[in-house]
């Protein structure tokens, strides 16, 4: 699932950033480090014990995104992509944004689709990481997300 939700960013992230000002070879390696910042920080969340900021971001409604600690956390990292492919601190703020919002949007309608090419998309797969201890807990994190 890991795999198909970072491919999915990737893919959305592509779609949103496609006005900016930056060139399309940076557009193009922002939008899958940006994917790579989204995996990350749902690491870190699972790491934390932070699995419900997980399921309400991408299972509720609009008010779960802007002001969510993981969302926050998510337009931070972009903003620091764009930045580093050399947007301006004030535009790629803004673009983060707007960017983040979409890219949480895009991901939600997966979640909450019923389409049978969706059914991957399912929160279970997230939520089936809880139980038993913290050890095995940390041991059944590390085999769903891999290795860095």
């Amino acid at each position: 699932m890991l795999d198909q939700l970072k491919e999915l960013a990737g893919q959305k992230l592509s779609e949103l950033m496609q006005s900016n000002s930056l060139n399309a070879e940076s557009t193009g390696e922002a939008a899958q480090e940006g994917a790579g910042a989204l995996i990350d920080s749902i690491k870190e969340k699972l790491a934390g014990g932070g699995l419900d900021q997980i399921t309400d971001l991408f299972s509720g409604g609009a008010e779960n995104t802007a002001g969510a600690g993981l969302f926050d956390n998510i337009q931070s990292k972009i903003a620091e992509v764009l930045q580093n492919k050399g947007m301006d601190a004030e535009e790629a703020k803004s673009e983060a944004a707007s960017t983040a919002a979409g890219l949480v949007d895009g991901i939600k309608e997966k979640f909450q689709s019923s389409d049978a090419a969706d059914s991957a998309f399912d929160l279970s797969n997230i939520t089936n990481l809880i139980g038993g201890d913290a050890k095995g807990l940390f041991g059944k994190v590390t085999s769903f997300f891999g290795k860095k």
